[in-house]
């Protein structure tokens, strides 16, 4: 669930609430209970960092598959040498 930042039009207070992202937005100010309350627009609070699909899914060429690379290729071999002496 995100957490979303709160500002009152009306006396300037700021808050933050932790919302599913499908609820209502809040419109009652909790310091001077009135119902100016905006929803502000701000940066994502997280980082992506490390190894994942993130790292991999878009790079191009012969560099997409970093993380697999050596494994894969004696994978793919292993196969391909076993269907050959079964064949």
């Amino acid at each position: 669930m995100p957490i979303y930042e709160y500002e009152c039009k009306a006396c300037g207070h700021r808050l933050e609430k932790l919302q599913k992202v499908g609820a209502a937005p809040l419109t009652d100010c909790p310091a001077c209970e009135t119902s100016q309350l905006a929803r502000l627009i701000s940066a994502a609070g997280f980082r992506l960092a490390g190894g994942g699909w993130y790292e991999t899914d878009f790079k191009s060429g012969g560099k997409k598959n970093l993380a697999g690379d050596s494994s894969d290729k004696t994978a793919s071999s292993a196969t391909s040498t076993e269907s050959k002496a079964t064949a």
